[in-house]
């Protein structure tokens, strides 16, 4: 142990790096503890550093030759040679930016080149973000399945020749493989797609009619919320004392009172919030952003995460991880956070859309109208608040008429 200002400083931390990345590992360092590391996963990550520029200099590679692609490969070195798995590819790749501000002018090997599905694809996926406006996800998701689609199609086989039939035997076999459910996205997917090929002229026609609608024996389920004690229970679950909690409880309040989507609560930015109008920009579907009231109770909730919970950092998004590196929670983030406070709570796992249903039956359950409830859940068409209005049994009860013959 070694005395630092009166405290014990191990030598566990103390790592020396060597060879060609030697000169730049103070400021990785430095960069692995702004975003959040501890001095021990600092040290760790540092070794990994030490070893990374050892391998570089085994390989007579200069640091300005650091890329993604060398990084890979060393990461694919040490797992075959039985080594502990490494940090992740986002962990290292922070030495690029290192190496980058440092004034290293980094070497950029020739891209790999792209096939021409691969190429199309990318053209596909910049129109539905562009020009049809789609959020990342789905836009992701027709991707996928437009490559699926292409996939299946012989090889060397010309957009230009294709026809009704090569797309209705396309969604023939995907629903002999897969659910009804899988296959109606598989339809969607293809639909864009083929609408993108006419615009573009790819295709002579526009054969998005051709990929048919697949229906199935699905039952019709109501939108289901839970009730104000299992909600309490989720709040009450969060142990607002740590930092974790009170971001959690901030969260869970949001989603409850605003009846937010998970995306739409891990787009929140510190600048979507306007603290003395009282309220609040919500980016949601379409990129489309709307200003909502801030309730009092979420109000205070994000200020308590805001005052002593969110890390240190010059990032804008309002949600971050506790775990670094330090940085933005995403959809799947939030619908962890809400999995985990249900364990906490001790009652069935849900996911985020549950608690924007609690929010609109409650709604319907005090009579507040259906353009309204609308407005609050920012639909853009009144009929998919309407399907909310099954919920009220008794009221739909009283407008079944009696079956015919029946005593009543």
């Amino acid at each position: 142990m070694e005395m630092e200002m009166g405290k014990p400083k191990s030598k566990v931390n103390i790592v020396r790096v060597g060879g060609p990345l030697a000169q730049y590992a103070a400021a990785f360092k430095e960069e692995l503890e702004a975003a959040g590391y501890t001095p021990l996963s600092t040290a760790s990550v540092m070794r990994v550093v030490s070893n990374l520029s050892i391998w570089l200099e085994e390989q007579a590679v200069a640091a300005a030759d650091l890329d993604a692609d060398r990084i890979e490969e060393f990461i694919r070195a040490r797992r075959s040679a039985g080594f502990v798995a490494p940090p992740p590819l986002r962990t290292l790749g922070v030495m690029l930016r290192v190496l980058e501000a440092s004034g290293v002018a980094i070497t950029r090997r020739p891209t790999r080149p792209t096939s021409a599905m691969e190429d199309l694809l990318s053209s596909f996926r910049t129109y539905l973000l562009d020009e049809r406006g789609l959020a990342t996800c789905t836009t992701d998701a027709y991707v996928h399945r437009a490559r699926r689609f292409l996939a299946g199609r012989p090889e060397g086989a010309n957009l230009a020749d294709l026809c009704a039939k090569d797309v209705t035997d396309a969604v023939l076999r995907e629903s002999a493989t897969w659910s009804v459910g899988a296959t109606q996205y598989f339809v969607a997917g293809v639909r864009s797609f083929l609408r993108y090929c006419f615009a573009e002229g790819l295709t002579p026609s526009d054969l998005s009619a051709a990929a048919l609608t697949t229906t199935g024996r699905r039952a019709s389920t109501l939108p289901m919320g839970i009730s104000r004690a299992d909600a309490d229970a989720l709040l009450a679950s969060c142990d607002r004392r740590r930092a974790e909690g009170r971001r959690d409880y901030a969260i869970l309040v949001t989603l409850l009172r605003l009846g937010l989507r998970a995306s739409e609560v891990a787009a929140m930015s510190l600048d979507d919030i306007d603290w003395r109008a009282g309220l609040v920009v919500v980016h949601g579907k379409g990129r489309r952003d709307d200003s909502l009231p801030l309730p009092d109770d979420v109000g205070r909730a994000l200020a308590g995460y805001l005052q002593r919970g969110r890390p240190p950092t010059e990032r804008r998004e309002l949600f971050l991880r506790m775990i670094a590196p330090a940085g933005p929670l995403g959809r799947g983030g939030v619908a962890c956070i809400v999995r985990r406070a249900c364990g906490r709570a001790g009652i069935a796992p849900i996911g985020p859309h549950r608690l924007r249903h609690t929010l609109a039956c409650g709604m319907i359950a005090a009579g507040v109208p259906l353009p309204e409830i609308s407005q609050v859940l920012r639909h853009r068409s009144i009929s998919s608040t309407g399907n909310y209005a099954r919920v009220d049994v008794d009221a739909l009860r009283a407008l079944a008429q009696p079956w015919p013959g029946s005593a009543a």
